[in-house]
């Protein structure tokens, strides 16, 4: 920013001439308007107020070309009042839909394949506890074996919530009832030998974002509390044809940001001190702390990851268009993306291939199939890493490298150029904005807990200074970023690194890559509580988890899904959970 625009935003005063001139509410009457057309003081005032936004945006009109702006302005403002009284619920997208294949480039087809790793369960463990933070994928095995029921495993999760979930805060709603009676289902089911798949009778959390039938979706804020969802979203209906048994709804920030939620925070089961992190607040929380088999998590920009990296559990963000996210909210079209948060990699596989799917509800679904072999040699996969990375990086992040190259892939160095890709940002600034306009016109956005200056009421006020045409020179660089990223891992299978190095996290959320979050390791850090937030024993340290992640070309899961579990065979943590939650 110049120093002169710097300069602006300290001068209260022209701040104030801009508000009074009519240009920033659309809302006044328009014969305010007519007043400062006609009026030669009004003229000069408006006058005034379009010199000083010129400042603010950086552009420059001889008093010429200011006359002429002024002179349009009814009509201008007129035009976006209609709009406004245009009903837009949340699930209404914009007609310009985006889509992260390049013209020009070849994506493979899938079949709808997946095959594990090949590994055997074992028996079943004595200890209840020890059953819960089994992965899915043993579970399933024990099912199948008769050595467990659905109804046992859901009772033992619903005991659980009941006796550590208050203490989390990461349940909105439990839904025991519906819980037992698709237990019980999925039990006969599986009696007269029909088998659903490796989720049927496997219980889950839904993030409560994402809509179930005749449930409270709350979204986690205060103005829809009372929000009951009518109809399923499609990620429900596909767990639910798959035999997966819903448990409940756990917490997400307020509008899908962080983990302070209208009731509470969702707490780390490593520190209760602090925050699980969010979006996914609640979905990666009850997951770490063994409340769940897995849950659905959604990311528009670092909401499965994040929550992931925080509380030690894996988490696969899709390629965008896989997962329909049509019964979910919106908050940024153009990019939410809906995943599974589990305990292992090879669970993530399992439930992406259940809820893989196209979906004409969902303007941004590509239908593209999913296949992978989890058990196929990584030896010889070339992976893409960036030295610098690593050596700014944490040792679980080096120990995820140093697997990665034990299991004998081929490591190469990669890296994107020095773009301003924190300009990508104002893409979702403005379209989370007018997925929640209604709650910056009427004053309900005062409901929400989080007043911060980085929370949704002040970003959503801001991005509406956001010019018009800057926004599409952001999707224009965009579109440069996706041609960038393609070039960058052209030959490569892979692309591994902390999880927040060198802006990839934000690079491949707004390209559509998949990035797979995988436990690495641990670090003794202080406890990360909030700004505001009182911690009985903020200084102590604690022993808590991190996840080092892995990249991949679109629609190539798999490669990342491979390289994950040999990384997690090799490194051994993703057996070990919350002791107090044992």
């Amino acid at each position: 920013m110049s120093r002169t625009r710097r300069d602006f935003l300290k001068v209260s005063a022209a701040g104030a001439a801009l508000a009074g001139s009519g240009c920033s509410q659309l809302g006044q009457e328009s014969g305010e308007l007519d007043g400062i057309s006609d009026s030669p003081s009004g003229g000069e005032a408006a006058s005034e107020a379009l010199r000083a936004a010129e400042t603010l945006f950086d552009v420059s009109y001889t008093d010429a070309e200011r006359a002429q702006i002024i002179d349009g302005l009814e009509e201008w403002i007129s035009r976006l009042e209609r709009l406004r009284a245009v009903e837009k619920p949340n699930a209404l997208a914009p007609a310009s839909v985006f889509d992260p294949r390049l013209p020009g480039r070849e994506y493979a087809p899938q079949a709808n394949t997946v095959a594990g790793a090949g590994d055997d369960a074992g028996a079943l463990p004595g200890s209840d506890a020890d059953i819960a933070f089994a992965p899915a994928w043993k579970q399933a095995q024990w099912l199948r074996r008769g050595a467990i029921t659905s109804q046992r495993l859901t009772e033992i999760y619903l005991q659980r919530i009941a006796r550590h979930g208050s203490a989390l805060e990461c349940f909105v709603t439990v839904t025991a009832g519906l819980a037992r009676e698709q237990a019980a289902r999925a039990d006969r089911e599986l009696a007269a030998g029909q088998d659903r798949g490796p989720l049927h009778g496997i219980p889950y959390g839904m993030k409560d974002i994402i809509d179930v039938a005749g449930i409270p979706a709350t979204w986690g804020a205060m103005p829809y509390r009372d929000r009951v969802a009518q109809n399923d979203a499609t990620v429900t209906a596909l767990l639910a044809e798959a035999g997966a048994v819903h448990l409940g709804k756990t917490t997400n920030g307020a509008i899908a940001y962080g983990d302070l939620w209208f009731d509470g925070r969702t707490r780390n089961p490593w520190n209760l001190e602090e925050g699980s992190s969010g979006s996914s607040a609640g979905s990666a929380s009850a997951t770490a702390a063994g409340l769940v088999s897995f849950a659905i998590g959604t990311e528009t920009l670092g909401s499965i990851v994040s929550p992931s990296n925080r509380c030690g559990t894996t988490g696969l963000r899709p390629t965008f268009g896989r997962v329909s996210r049509a019964g979910a909210m919106a908050l940024c079209w153009s990019l939410d993306k809906i995943g599974p948060i589990t305990r292992s990699v090879e669970d993530t596989a399992w439930v992406l291939a259940a809820i893989n799917a196209e979906d004409a509800r969902d303007p941004g679904s590509l239908g593209h199939g999913f296949s992978a072999d989890l058990g196929a040699e990584v030896a010889g996969m070339r992976v893409g890493y960036n030295p610098a990375w690593f050596e700014a990086g944490s040792g679980a992040d080096r120990a995820a490298l140093a697997a990665a190259r034990d299991a004998g892939v081929e490591l190469v160095e990669f890296a994107m150029p020095d773009l301003p890709y924190d300009a990508l940002f104002a893409v979702v600034e403005a379209e989370s904005a007018a997925a929640f306009e209604e709650l910056t016109l009427s004053n309900r956005d005062d409901e929400l807990r989080w007043q911060a200056n980085a929370a949704w009421p002040n970003t959503w006020r801001r991005a509406r200074l956001i010019s018009a045409v800057d926004l599409i020179n952001v999707d224009r660089l965009r579109r440069r970023v996706m041609q960038e990223i393609d070039q960058a891992m052209s030959g490569m299978e892979a692309v591994i690194g902390p999880n927040f190095a060198g802006a990839m996290l934000t690079i491949t959320n707004y390209t559509g890559h998949p990035q797979l979050a995988v436990k690495s390791g641990y670090n003794d850090v202080a406890s990360r509580v909030p700004a505001g937030v009182e911690a009985s024993d903020a200084e102590a340290l604690y022993r808590v988890p991190q996840t080092t992640s892995i990249w991949a070309p679109l629609f190539r899961e798999e490669a990342a899904l491979r390289l994950g579990v040999a990384i997690e065979r090799r490194l051994g943590v993703a057996e070990d959970h919350p002791p107090q939650f044992l």
